[in-house]
């Protein structure tokens, strides 16, 4: 059935409210050539479930073999192990028919996961609180700039070029509608912000600056003597952190003088499925709680002295006035969050470090590596995580279409998002590298 909440009277009276005659009026600004009109969509006829299934296996086998294919490709995205136990508790029912936490006397168990969730990524970021997750850290950045601008009551964003380059296009969709200006900061030789060229920008109409670390190149940012110079002009310090596992070695950004911290969650125990789904965090000062978006569970207790949990804080449109609400941002994103906290419990602080250090490790072995093959070149000095910049003597499609032809995929390339940095790849190693992989690939470049 249908469902159709306006009666033809209705639809009469608000046609006539706002001047038009008929609904296909509505749709005028769009043009002519673009209108599907009485015809039907052009889509092939439907299958039946065993010719989907077939359909499907197809397109599989299209896809390079997991277990026989080296993967050297990060740029945002990246594969960690994930223990077999995480599956498992976060397929349980429980979990899923305790969905929502509107009604916290019968949602106990999301709200716990919630309230762990924010516990985790305060310790991991050095700040104060953290709300129950946002979509991914895209959404999660974009929401931060937003945010700033109003605490500040400014409407400059010094956002560093080192960002990932689709974070940045999603602030810009985020701002597009708004009075908020963006201005980007260069990088230096190192790979790094160029920080004199940010402090020279920074004016009275400043509201915060967008730093990412380690950046999109993987260099590892020095930001801890820029907090005085933003404090100092009422300006807010925002970190991105798009390479989560990196907390697990890195001094966190609290530590150092962010005000906002921001970041992806995925290489907690996510698969890296296609592009997600994938969570969002956001972490920031207890005292710009009131302007935090998304929601944030609490702990306290009930009538009868039981520890319990409770919608503590949730901004948004769908529970307050809007006048009120801090963003529109729908829900958080439970289920990865859990999974992100199951992960973080199962590896503890010495796990997660050993797993930092394994990637910091074998992407410092690649990079040696790769710096004494002829023709290539580590383009950026600055220190790095587990991703760096290598430079190529070939165009990098010729580069990459040799490299899997030895089942080997490697690297993100450059020139489209930074046209300067043409016939450069940016490569990835985790602990899921084996010596042999990499071995395969340092000698399949040699060979080129």
């Amino acid at each position: 059935m249908r469902y159709i909440p306006h009666t033809e009277k209705d639809i009469e009276e608000m046609l006539a409210r706002i001047g038009i005659g008929a609904i296909d009026e509505l749709f005028d600004c769009i043009p002519e050539s673009l209108r599907l009109g009485t015809e039907p969509l052009k889509l092939p006829p439907a299958l039946s479930e065993t010719e989907l299934i077939a359909l499907m296996r197809r397109l599989e086998k299209r896809n390079p073999d997991p277990e026989e294919t080296a993967l050297f490709l990060g740029a945002g995205a990246y594969r960690h192990m994930s223990p077999v136990v995480l599956d498992h508790l976060i397929l349980r029912g429980e979990f899923a028919t305790s969905y929502t936490p509107y009604q916290p006397e019968v949602s106990q168990g999301t709200l716990q996961a919630i309230f762990e969730f924010q516990t985790l990524v305060s310790m991991l970021t050095g700040m104060e609180i953290a709300n129950a997750s946002m979509y991914d850290g895209a959404s999660a950045l974009a929401e931060a700039v937003v945010m700033a601008s109003r605490l500040a009551g400014r409407n400059e964003i010094l956002i560093a070029r080192t960002v990932h380059p689709e974070y940045r296009q999603v602030v810009e969709t985020y701002t597009r509608g708004s009075d908020i200006h963006l201005k980007e900061i260069p990088y230096d030789a190192r790979g790094k912000t160029d920080l004199e060229a940010l402090k020279s920008q920074l004016g009275e109409h400043t509201a915060a600056v967008v730093l990412q670390s380690p950046n999109f190149f993987g260099v590892v940012e020095e930001y801890a003597g820029l907090a005085p110079v933003l404090a100092a002009n009422n300006t807010l310090l925002i970190v991105n952190v798009v390479e989560a596992l990196s907390l697990g070695l890195l001094k966190p950004p609290g530590e150092r003088g962010a005000d906002i911290v921001v970041g992806e969650g995925q290489s907690f125990g996510l698969p890296l499925s296609f592009g997600g789904p994938y969570v969002g965090f956001f972490a920031t000062r207890e005292k710009f709680l009131r302007q935090m978006p998304g929601r944030l569970a609490g702990e306290t207790v009930d009538r009868e002295g039981r520890r319990s949990f409770v919608l503590t804080l949730s901004t948004r449109e769908q529970h307050i006035r809007r006048e009120r609400a801090t963003s529109n941002i729908c829900t958080n994103q439970a289920l990865c969050a859990l999974a992100a906290t199951i992960f973080l419990a199962i590896m503890g602080k010495r796990g997660l470090r050993e797993i930092a250090l394994l990637n910091l490790r074998k992407a410092d072995y690649l990079k040696n590596r790769l710096a004494k093959v002829p023709g290539f070149k580590i383009r950026f000095a600055g220190d790095t995580f587990n991703e760096f910049v290598l430079e190529c003597p070939a165009p990098v499609e010729d580069i990459q279409a040799a490299l899997l032809e030895n089942r080997i995929i490697a690297g993100w390339p450059l020139a489209g998002a930074y046209p300067e940095l043409s016939n450069s790849l940016l490569l990835a190693a985790t602990e899921m590298n084996t010596r042999e992989e990499i071995d395969r690939l340092v000698e399949t470049l040699e060979t080129l």
